[in-house]
């Protein structure tokens, strides 16, 4: 039989026990009103309204400090899909799948490489920074018929209230004149250089946010531009209720941009994504159209560059390599390439 001591030693446990618990749960009552004006935040950036937050320590600690934490894959929740008021399907990933596919574009510029986060490619004249390699031109210019990249994506960070670097937040243009120059204060481990590779391998997700929000603004653009709207907007619609079609709408745009007339473009021709739609002519949705999207591309890079004014065909067979993931990347599935795919 249990002795009356040993009963009210248990007794005084528990109730210690419940004491805590009710006072954890006040500091979750607080510390949830704090976050509440974050969690819409989140929920309004990632088009989900069923999200539920205790979140974003992550971005919350980038706002105020600068030292941002990469959240974790419990952290994000399913979306649904829908149409929106003009036809067109809503472009709708979940976090999960916006990471993974930031995950493949940092492997399709970088070849898996942090260090390669803040880079210059071979035969350019200009870096290119961060996981979709975006571009910064000198203050002397870039190269003629490309389009700056940089800057917008640092307006996104600020818009985010999100604390720069030092080298974003004091140069609007590269502050590198050449490669060398770059290259050599990487080697030496010039400090400034090394926060930013940091601030951009642990901002992959904001990143890609970057990208895919231009996607989304880019149809009109493509639209007004076009001779053949209905077959564009078709191809795009396509592309967008087709699985994982959406990783090769993104991936492309980043990649070589919308395609808009005097942007990116050699006799007047240009590469973008307008372009890879313009040139598709199926209608099935699925694997089909994956191909078609991957072949068509194929063909309009293979047009750039017996277009270009200098030598790159070097850089075909790695473009090739990437495109040829779009037939088999699974959004959800980040997977590794080691194909050659640098180059612009």
């Amino acid at each position: 039989m249990i002795s009356d001591r040993k009963i009210i030693k248990k007794a005084r446990i528990l109730l210690l026990g419940f004491t805590l618990s009710v006072s954890a749960f006040g500091e979750q009552v607080k510390s949830a009103s704090k976050n509440s004006q974050l969690e819409n935040l989140i929920k309004n950036q990632y088009n989900n309204q069923s999200i539920n937050l205790n979140v974003n320590r992550s971005v919350k600690n980038m706002q105020q400090t600068g030292s941002y934490t990469k959240p974790s894959s419990t952290e994000f929740v399913s979306t649904t899909s829908g149409k929106s008021q003009n036809g067109i399907p809503e472009l709708k990933l979940t976090r999960e799948q916006l990471l993974s596919v930031a995950n493949k574009i940092f492997q399709n510029e970088t070849g898996g490489s942090v260090s390669n986060l803040v880079d210059w490619n071979d035969g350019e004249n200009f870096p290119s920074l961060g996981i979709g390699h975006f571009t910064w031109f000198k203050a002397s210019g870039g190269r003629s018929g490309f389009g700056d990249s940089l800057p917008d994506m640092v307006a996104y960070f600020r818009s985010k209230g999100i604390k720069l670097p030092k080298i974003l937040a004091e140069n609007r243009f590269s502050p590198w004149q050449s490669k060398s120059e770059l290259m050599s204060k990487k080697i030496s481990g010039d400090k400034d250089i090394q926060e930013l590779i940091s601030f951009f391998n642990n901002t992959r997700d904001i990143q890609v946010m970057f990208i895919y929000e231009r996607l989304k603004s880019s149809l009109e653009k493509m639209l007004n531009a076009s001779s053949n709207r209905e077959n564009l907007k078709n191809q795009f619609n396509r592309m967008v209720e087709t699985p994982n079609g959406l990783y090769a709408l993104i991936d492309y745009i980043n990649f070589k941009g919308e395609g808009i007339s005097g942007v990116s473009s050699y006799n007047n021709v240009a590469w973008g994504l307008r372009q890879v739609l313009e040139n598709m002519k199926g209608t099935a949705t699925g694997q089909s159209a994956l191909v078609e999207f991957s072949n068509s591309a194929k063909y309009v890079l293979q047009r750039r560059v017996k277009n270009a004014p200098r030598n790159e065909s070097r850089w075909l067979q790695g473009w090739y390599n990437r495109v040829d993931t779009y037939k088999t990347f699974e959004i959800g599935n980040a997977g590794t390439i080691t194909a050659d795919i640098s180059g612009k």
